[in-house]
């Protein structure tokens, strides 16, 4: 059984031990590659999964096969919310972007234990709420923002969700998830690593100056960030 203090996972760190200690027996660690779809649209969710070193996105799908994240995990969070809400299943795709670990949780259990303990209840309502800010500001953000302001917006992001500077990631990938050319990442990538802010090659784009890229980032990663923070009492990631 994992302890409580070991589990990276910041959801299931903030339990109260005694309601964690009834999870933790069912909990499994599980790695995740690049590239594993944890859900496809319409399938029915059976498990949960709360990410450790993992990044996972949530992605909607067009019927010409256009692609726009909606939603990114790591954490700081939880993949499987329609679980609690009673809908079973996405419309989105929910894919492994980062590869890492996750702890998986069998869907009956999460039921049960969200219609027995108080604390988990109010902890993954209030994890709903954020994950609504997220995807509302998102949506506002693709629609309103420079693709610049909009990419710093999705590296910090990632950055949250992984904790570390290096993201190892294409500009194509990138701009699958923004829903954008390639060509508009690009530029925009050249744009902030020409300041020092950022540096890219081979798949792999690194943080240089964390406070340059917010600043060089729209208003809406702090919308979020502080959202999270005056919800569950810690940024993202």
């Amino acid at each position: 059984m994992l302890e409580q203090n070991s589990v990276e996972n910041r959801l299931l760190c903030a339990l109260p031990s005694i309601d964690y200690e009834r999870l933790a027996p069912y909990l499994i660690c599980v790695e995740l590659d690049s590239g594993t779809i944890i859900y496809e649209p319409g399938q029915d969710i059976e498990c949960a999964y709360f990410p450790c070193s993992a990044m996972i996105s949530i992605v909607s799908i067009m019927e010409n096969g256009a692609t726009t994240e909606i939603g990114l995990i790591g954490k700081e969070g939880m993949v499987g919310l329609p679980i609690i809400l009673g809908g079973q299943h996405y419309i989105n795709q929910a894919i492994v972007q980062i590869p890492g670990t996750a702890l998986k949780l069998k869907d009956s259990i999460l039921k049960q234990e969200f219609q027995r303990s108080k604390p988990l209840q109010k902890l993954l309502l209030l994890y709903l709420q954020a994950r609504l800010t997220q995807v509302s500001q998102t949506a506002a953000c693709n629609r309103q923002h420079k693709i610049e302001q909009r990419l710093a917006r999705w590296l910090l992001s990632a950055y949250d969700c992984l904790l570390s500077d290096e993201i190892p990631l294409t500009q194509e990938f990138i701009a699958n998830m923004l829903g954008i050319r390639r060509s508009g990442v690009t530029t925009a990538a050249k744009s902030l690593q020409d300041r020092g802010v950022i540096r890219y090659n081979r798949g792999k784009i690194k943080i240089i100056n964390p406070k340059a890229l917010e600043n060089a980032s729209c208003e809406c990663y702090r919308l979020v960030k502080d959202e999270f923070f005056r919800l569950l009492g810690t940024k993202r990631g």
